[in-house]
């Protein structure tokens, strides 16, 4: 198993989590006080632990670099992971934490190294959004699928067939783990970018990555929407909703609804 750092971070700015998701960190952890993201020991060279300190120290400079052994990482998230709900429509828990009742979907997800579990804002408002979509025999795919947790609540919601990739084995093999936790036997797992992904149109995209990302790929998922396809894409900041809205709406594509939480932003599209 790979080895990852643990970046501890004494502040509770949004805009700093924002800027540090141009490295390659996979996930955050909010608490009251602090945020800790985790990175790859890989992806994490000595310039990358310069840029990033630069980054941080104008908000604070109570912050530490830390290597979390692998075989430490489940008792790392156990520790901190609580559940979710989003309404009454779904709640999110790990596999050793009782079902909440009266609450629609239950998912169990068990993140280990992947993003993806309801606590942050565009994951929250992802699943927000996908409440008021009829998925009942659609077909979806979910690009840069994390845990899975997108895609699973899609098959719960009555999708017929899911595609689901992520770039990062870690992700790939947590998507396939968590699909099995949850008895979902409809989704079929990439690892890889988009290109691995055999190229077919979707009723569905749901694209929780970030701002690069999407633009960097909106030609290609623009193409793999179906005409009167629907498109919901997270990991933007308010700050930078027009960047990305005006590359897909050059496209075709036009904001159906919008939503905003903790300075983040999340957009349901589709084409014209």
């Amino acid at each position: 198993m790979d080895t990852y750092i643990a970046l501890k971070v004494e502040s509770t700015e949004e805009i700093l989590m924002a800027l540090l998701t141009q490295f390659e960190f996979e996930s955050f952890e909010e608490n009251d006080d602090h945020f800790i993201a985790y990175i790859n020991e890989k992806n994490l060279d000595d310039q990358s632990r310069i840029d990033i300190s630069e980054i941080i120290q104008p908000y604070t400079d109570k912050f530490s670099f830390e290597v979390i052994a692998p075989q430490n990482w489940n008792a790392l998230w156990e520790a901190s992971f609580q559940p979710v709900i989003v309404d009454n429509f779904c709640q999110i828990r790990a596999d050793f934490h009782p079902p909440i009742e009266g609450i629609g979907f239950d998912l169990v997800i068990n993140p280990k190294m992947a993003f993806g579990t309801g606590h942050h804002a565009t994951t929250y408002m992802m699943i927000k959004q996908m409440e008021g979509i009829d998925f009942k025999g659609k077909s979806i795919f979910d690009f840069g699928c994390g845990t899975g947790i997108l895609a699973i609540l899609a098959s719960k919601l009555g999708a017929k067939e899911i595609d689901a990739v992520d770039i990062e084995h870690e992700s790939y093999l947590n998507t396939i783990e968590n699909s099995s936790i949850n008895n979902v036997t409809n989704i079929v797992a990439y690892e890889g970018d988009l290109a691995i992904v055999p190229l077919r149109q979707y009723d569905i995209i749901l694209a929780n990555i970030n701002r690069n990302i999407l633009v960097k790929y909106a030609d290609e998922l623009k193409s793999r929407l179906s005409p009167d396809g629907i498109l919901l894409f997270s990991g933007v900041l308010e700050e930078d909703k027009k960047i990305v809205a005006d590359v897909y709406e050059s496209k075709g594509l036009v904001i159906q609804q919008l939503l905003s939480r903790d300075g983040w932003v999340c957009a349901k599209m589709s084409l014209y």
